[in-house]
């Protein structure tokens, strides 16, 4: 099965990512949108797995979140990787719980890599929420203009009290996200 570990976000960070992608469709830029619903803040990729090592997993988070005090997190800004003048993807940054998001994921990467065998990340763990994906350079300026332009409001705070261990099933109309495992923080 094709897993993931990630922070699931609430019914009203959805509404307000909602939003957001329909301030930033009236760019007509070619962006493929990510389904609100299945917006979360991935902590680590593991990719297929099989039934053995899903229960090892589900053991070793269960472990990091008994040391793992709950936290705030809030959004912040939009953004596009690897630059806003080139955009590939949109995404919304995290302010509020951003240092403790990067702790959680080194940690889940130290602990799978040292129990497990995973490999550790080639790149820095960025907290973010990826919310499009850009497939072309059609009106990529308007695109740039209306990030620019769009501000979140920074009140939009939630408590992150878990992590989910999720398995991805890809689908000819778009990904199938379903829980296997929520390890709740102490």
């Amino acid at each position: 099965m094709r897993t993931f570990i990630a922070i699931e976000l609430s019914d009203r960070a959805k509404e307000t990512l909602t939003r957001v992608q329909s301030h930033l469709k009236y760019s007509d830029a070619d962006v493929k949108w990510v389904e609100p619903a299945n917006v979360h803040l991935t902590l680590k990729f593991l990719g297929e797995i099989d039934e053995k090592t899903c229960e090892k997993v589900k053991s070793i988070l269960d472990e990091i979140a008994k040391t793992t005090k709950p936290f705030e997190m809030s959004l912040e800004s939009i953004g596009a990787f690897p630059s806003i003048d080139f955009p590939r993807v949109i995404w919304v940054g995290i302010d509020k719980g951003a240092k403790e998001s990067t702790e959680l994921a080194n940690k889940i990467t130290a602990e799978f890599s040292t129990k497990i065998g995973f490999n550790k990340e080639a790149r820095d763990f960025a907290a973010h929420l990826t919310i499009g994906r850009v497939r072309s350079g059609k009106n990529k300026q308007a695109l740039k203009e209306k990030i620019i332009l769009y501000a979140l409001l920074p009140t939009l705070r939630e408590e992150v009290s878990s992590v989910i261990l999720f398995q991805s099933k890809l689908t000819p109309t778009g990904p199938i996200y379903t829980r296997l495992h929520e390890a709740k923080f102490s």
